[in-house]
């Protein structure tokens, strides 16, 4: 078996995402599906990206890749990567289909697609995919492939691994290939996961194991992991920090116990609010975010989430684009939370003769 990989300093990020943009050149129009990013992935910590269903959660993340399909490329921003020798990278900048990038993409960072059955080949046995993995990254004979390959399968919990080695993948369960999607990523020991709703359409009890693995091999390997999803339920059982996504914008960051007690954002609280609880039963319909995501060719102007916000204020949200600034233990981009937009007097009162940038030190 390859070596445990190097731990860092858990306080560095390995991953520091800037102003990150990611656009689609259509012919209806120009989509925004990232918009600005700023996002650390921290070693040995499992960040949740929260968000609905289009909000840019695994553009994002394929952005970290450079495996956005066209008509979609990254148009603006950086993606730095810290890697094990403490070089940076910026992927953002790589040149596509580099031996630099061919070497980090599936050997430092790994990723398990949303649905196994579109990501795996369909006419390979899944031993055969992952033992290619293997011998793309390492200097391994193809008898030591196999042999790690078939461990791999094991310790993912796929019984009988030696078997199931020379299986295609529609002759396993959803569970099985999901199983094996995993054992693929972690072939390599990569030092960041990137999980995109690895429990899609899987049953509760089979989606509670594949997320108790995917935290045992965190543990294990000592890597980072970056769980795209939009289940509260499984950012409250596996998170570490929290991002909220809305639009292309991160919304919110804050670590998991700061996000569930003390949600800043509007679009955070609703999102929370909505959430089935034990005993309401029979307490009337659960409250829902009014109206609808807007569509991607007619972003609104200033605020993004102002259409659907009830603390909208005229006159601000719909003229000025909100900022991520330091609330509390995290960050929350809001006029709810900016005093020097909503109070400008007041705070020039308060300090009086200093500039915003003194004031704000």
């Amino acid at each position: 078996m390859p070596q445990t990989p190097m731990q860092t300093d858990p306080n560095t990020p390995m991953i520091e995402i800037r102003g990150l943009k990611t656009h689609f050149f259509t012919d209806d129009g120009l989509v925004k599906a990232v918009e600005g990013v700023d996002l650390d992935i921290h070693p040995d910590r499992t960040l949740c990206l929260l968000g609905e269903s289009g909000c840019g959660k695994s553009i994002l993340a394929r952005s970290i890749l450079r495996i956005v399909d066209a008509p979609g490329r990254i148009t603006g921003g950086s993606i730095l990567y810290r890697a094990a020798d403490g070089r940076m990278v910026d992927l953002a900048r790589a040149r596509p289909g580099s031996r630099e990038l061919r070497e980090i993409r599936g050997g430092d960072i790994a990723m398990i697609f949303q649905e196994p059955m579109s990501s795996l080949g369909p006419i390979q046995k899944i031993g055969r995919q992952i033992t290619e993995t293997i011998r793309l990254h390492r200097d391994v004979s193809k008898a030591e492939a196999r042999e790690e390959a078939i461990d791999m399968l094991a310790r993912v919990g796929i019984p009988r691994p030696a078997e199931r080695f020379e299986a295609y993948p529609f002759e396993l369960s959803g569970g099985m290939r999901q199983r094996a999607m995993i054992a693929m990523a972690l072939s390599c020991q990569p030092r960041l996961l990137i999980a995109d709703e690895p429990t899609t359409a899987l049953d509760v009890t089979t989606q509670a194991q594949i997320l108790d693995l995917i935290a045992e091999l965190r543990e294990e390997f000592r890597m980072a992991v970056l769980l795209i999803t939009h289940d509260l339920g499984v950012v409250a059982e596996t998170a570490d920090d929290v991002a909220v996504m809305y639009m292309g914008k991160i919304v919110e960051k804050s670590d998991v116990y700061g996000l569930f007690e003390a949600p800043k954002h509007p679009y955070t609280r609703a999102l929370l609010e909505s959430v089935p609880r034990i005993g309401q039963i029979g307490r009337g319909r659960l409250p829902a975010i009014r109206g609808m995501v807007p569509h991607p060719l007619a972003r609104p102007s200033g605020c993004t989430f102002r259409t659907r916000c009830d603390h909208a204020m005229a006159g601000l949200c719909d003229q000025r684009e909100p900022r991520l600034k330091p609330q509390g233990a995290g960050e929350v981009a809001c006029f709810l939370h900016d005093d020097e937009v909503r109070h400008p007097a007041k705070r020039n009162a308060a300090r009086p003769g200093q500039d915003t940038e003194s004031a704000d030190a």
